[in-house]
């Protein structure tokens, strides 16, 4: 895993400490000369993503060290209206999934920041700055923001498209495409056919998705420099497209075809050491568990509503546009 250490701010001189290195909780004495922490970040619209964690983690070193702490809100690039997938088990709480919230949740980071520090008892002094303009139904080519990277491998809306979904192939051997120029849209591993996968997915009747048969050669992480059989996910109707599903359904086909040749990674991930990394991913064992009796897409999809529906009433207390 790559982590950053800090520096010292080479005109400004002053420190700059890391959150993504030795410690990912403001310590008193990084705070020590703070009045007010101005937080501002761009989520991507998933659980499984740490910036938000990132930020529950700030929010909770403010109220420890009595500091307030200013949430700049942004756009849920993904749109602010669209919620689907499993809620984490809290027994699965990691860096990847800290709180008990949806796949795709449909939130602003500001929104989130109000949800964890209330709802979740941290409060902190927080106040959130809203966007002016913003709608829940934007995506965010809508909002005529130019997009800027938040991670080297979240290159693209069409990336932030297809993440909440095919991010769960971190936890198996398939490439979830890093090392290429279209990561999480590009999937495979070099003992995959893709017309045997493609003809597999086509029976699940998946929306607003288009699956093209594909070969790549990551240049770095998992299978590097070897020719990868799989497939490119283009979304052709994003309103309908289901990612999270979509993306279940994709592990569940080379399972199926491939159980000799597909494996689950093993421990740690995120220093997590006594659970598979697909189970930390997920936030639950149940949809590893799905996966491998070959339950159907949608039986899955609606073993989520009931959980689905405590969140969304729970979500909506937040909900500030």
């Amino acid at each position: 895993m790559i982590t950053w250490k800090g520096f010292a701010h080479p005109r400004l001189n002053i420190p700059i400490f890391s959150l993504y290195g030795k410690t990912r909780v403001p310590t008193e004495e990084m705070l020590s000369k703070v009045d007010v922490i101005i937080l501002d970040l761009q989520d991507v619209g998933t659980r499984i993503y740490t910036f938000i964690y990132t930020m529950a983690n700030v929010i909770s070193a403010c109220k420890r060290f009595n500091k307030k702490i200013i949430v700049l809100d942004r756009p849920n690039p993904i749109n602010g209206i669209q919620v689907e997938g499993n809620v984490l088990e809290p027994e699965y709480s990691s860096f990847v999934g800290l709180f008990p919230i949806a796949t795709r949740h449909g939130m602003t980071i500001g929104e989130l920041a109000k949800l964890f520090n209330e709802e979740f008892k941290i409060n902190a002094e927080l106040e959130v700055i809203p966007m002016k303009g913003w709608k829940r139904e934007m995506w965010f080519d809508d909002t005529g923001l130019p997009w800027v990277l938040p991670s080297p491998n979240m290159p693209s809306l069409e990336t932030a498209m297809v993440f909440s979904g095919t991010v769960h192939l971190e936890g198996t051997n398939i490439s979830e495409g890093r090392g290429t120029t279209r990561p999480f849209e590009i999937i495979g591993a070099p003992f995959i056919d893709p017309l045997k996968l493609l003809e597999v997915l086509w029976r699940e009747n998946l929306k607003g998705v288009f699956f093209r048969s594909h070969y790549f050669q990551p240049t770095f992480n998992k299978w590097e420099g070897k020719l990868c059989g799989g497939l490119q996910i283009h979304v052709l109707n994003r309103n309908i497209f289901k990612p999270v599903i979509t993306g279940i359904a994709i592990i569940k086909a080379i399972y199926n075809i491939y159980s000799e040749l597909f494996r689950w990674g093993s421990p740690p991930y995120e220093y997590v050491y006594d659970k598979l990394p697909f189970d930390v991913i997920a936030g639950t064992d149940k949809l590893r568990i799905q996966i491998m009796d070959n339950l159907p897409a949608m039986e899955i999809e609606n073993s989520w509503n009931k959980d689905l529906s405590t969140f969304s009433k729970i979500r909506k207390k937040y909900l500030i546009y």
